[in-house]
């Protein structure tokens, strides 16, 4: 079920069910790739459980846009054919995870044990925000879900990989943030300079893989 309702005067909000789960970021992406084929769409913005949905005024208005998209046959399991499953190499040493031996404590799991089920899994980019390039990626292995900090930090380095909830992500930039920090990788996810500045995008899938200080190092003067 969705709710589709006016957002401007040239805008709608699609709402799904309101949580974040698998299933539901499925059929956002099935949306959103058969709304991209509307000519009067402009752009959109996919959400963990919602599109915002901007159309050109000129050629169509909120109710009959509204009536198109709810008679679209949504295939959640189509994938964008441009997709990738991106590796990104972590570093979860003690000078890169400053926050893994507290989280150790809080959730009763040994620091390895964090990061043997942290790149465990393949997760799915459900979504980008709050800093341009932050990907938000699900869903965390249950053993691994957890409380933010209590008292947010001012800074946290670009690159450095986190957790709360039930969600993983990467700060792409030197940003405050309230995650738990348990590792870092070399790599530039976000570079606005460059013509495709972003590395990661909604629809991608992400495998983290651990790596050594040495390497991160090596990978860092590489600028890779």
């Amino acid at each position: 079920m969705i709710d589709i309702i006016p957002y401007g005067n040239s805008a709608l909000l699609i709402n799904f069910e309101q949580k974040i789960d698998a299933k539901i970021h499925h059929l956002v992406k099935g949306y959103f790739n058969s709304i991209s084929n509307l000519d009067e769409v402009t752009y959109q913005i996919p959400a963990y459980c919602s599109i915002t949905v901007i159309f050109d005024s000129q050629k169509t208005d909120f109710e009959s846009l509204k009536q198109k998209i709810e008679k679209l046959e949504i295939n959640s399991n189509e994938t964008y054919p441009d997709a990738r499953t991106i590796e990104i190499p972590v570093c979860y040493e003690k000078e890169y995870a400053p926050d893994l031996e507290s989280l150790s404590k809080d959730i009763n799991l040994n620091p390895q044990d964090i990061i043997t089920q942290h790149t465990s899994v393949t997760y799915d980019v459900y979504m980008m925000g709050f800093l341009p390039g932050f990907p938000y990626l699900g869903e965390l292995p249950k053993a691994l879900e957890c409380k933010r900090k209590s008292t947010p930090r001012k800074q946290v380095k670009a690159g450095s990989v986190a957790i709360a909830g039930n969600q993983t992500g990467i700060y792409p930039t030197d940003a405050p943030g309230g995650w738990q920090l348990i590792g870092q990788t070399p790599l530039k996810i976000f570079n606005a300079l460059d013509e495709n500045a972003f590395l990661i995008k909604m629809g991608d899938k992400v495998k983290f893989k651990s790596i050594s200080s040495e390497t991160f190092k090596t990978l860092q003067q590489n600028g890779k």
